[in-house]
């Protein structure tokens, strides 16, 4: 069985994470969806208030399972023999970070190797940090998180004003 674990904060997840979620459970039997704490990010979201948002956006794919940790990704992925990290790509700076953390994982474990996906070019802009300065000038957000999860985000965003 081939997995893949797709690392992100995912605070919140996006219509862009949901699209690479969505192709990657086509392509292998299982994907792991793991909200990881960011040391360096200031989120919005509690770990279980993103766990729980993605559990509701994923829940009609039944090989993608949402897990958390916050433990280095390459630590955390010795629990799955034979696993790849998955990252999404949406431009060549992501690739040029991405691709550095892929060798610095490969350090930490190194049995893991990292595919990229590319995003769907309708996602290229989008991030969830643009999502959350939307959601503060009140915008609309259909078209960049999922229906689901749209009270959630405009909720939280009333707190952070």
């Amino acid at each position: 069985m081939r997995t893949a674990i797709y690392p992100g904060s995912f605070d919140p997840v996006t219509l862009g994470h949901l699209n690479i979620i969505r192709r990657a459970s086509t392509i292998f039997d299982k994907v792991v969806v793991c909200c990881m704490v960011n040391s360096a990010k200031m989120g919005w979201f509690t770990l279980d208030e993103r766990v729980d948002m993605l559990k509701r956006v994923t829940s009609r794919y039944i090989n993608v399972t949402i897990d958390s940790s916050d433990i280095l990704i390459g630590e955390y992925a010795k629990r799955f023999e034979g696993a790849v990290l998955l990252k999404g790509l949406r431009a060549l700076s992501d690739f040029e970070s991405e691709f550095s953390m892929a060798h610095i994982n490969k350090k930490i474990n190194s049995t893991l190797d990292t595919v990229f996906l590319t995003s769907d070019e309708k996602y290229t802009f989008l991030s969830s940090s643009a999502v959350k300065e939307l959601a503060r000038y009140e915008a609309d957000l259909t078209h960049f998180v999922p229906r689901e999860i749209l009270d959630d985000v405009r909720e939280k965003s009333k707190k952070m004003r």
